[in-house]
C-alpha cells in the first residue's frame, strides 16, 4: 500500500509561487505516473499537470508556462512548482499516481489547500 502526503500549500498574493510536494511512503513509485489535480469550490476536478507515459510532462492550458512539475525518484517524491499565481488557481491540489499504460488512479494524497488573494 502506498501513502502520499502532500505539503506546501498556504497563502499567497497573486502573483507569488509556492511549491507544493507529493511524498509517497510504503513503497517505491519510480514506475507510477505522477499527476497533480485541483479542485476549486463547486468546480469538478480538475487535472492540471503529468507526465507521459515517457516522461514528459503534460499541463493544462490554464496553467502551461506558470506551473512546473518534477519528481525525484530517489526521495520518492514529486513537486508541483507554481508561479504566477492567479486567484483562480484558488483549490486544494490533490497528487495521484497510475501505472503506466492504465487510467484508473490507484492512489490519491489528502489534498492542500492553495489560496491566492488578489
Amino acid at each position: 500500500q502506498v501513502q502520499l502526503v502532500e505539503s506546501g500549500g498556504g497563502l499567497v498574493q497573486a502573483g507569488g509561487s509556492l511549491r507544493l510536494s507529493c511524498a509517497a511512503s510504503g513503497r517505491t513509485v519510480s514506475s507510477y505516473v505522477m499527476n497533480w489535480f485541483r479542485q476549486a469550490p463547486g468546480k469538478e476536478r480538475e487535472l492540471v499537470a503529468r507526465f507521459t507515459a515517457g516522461g514528459s510532462p503534460v499541463y493544462a492550458e490554464s496553467v502551461k508556462g506558470r506551473f512546473t512539475i518534477s519528481r525525484d525518484n530517489a526521495k520518492n517524491t514529486g513537486y508541483l512548482q507554481m508561479t504566477s499565481l492567479k486567484p483562480e488557481d484558488t483549490a486544494v491540489y490533490y497528487c495521484a499516481l497510475r501505472q503506466v499504460g492504465t487510467t484508473r488512479y490507484d492512489y490519491w494524497g489528502q489534498g492542500t489547500q492553495v489560496t491566492v488573494s488578489s
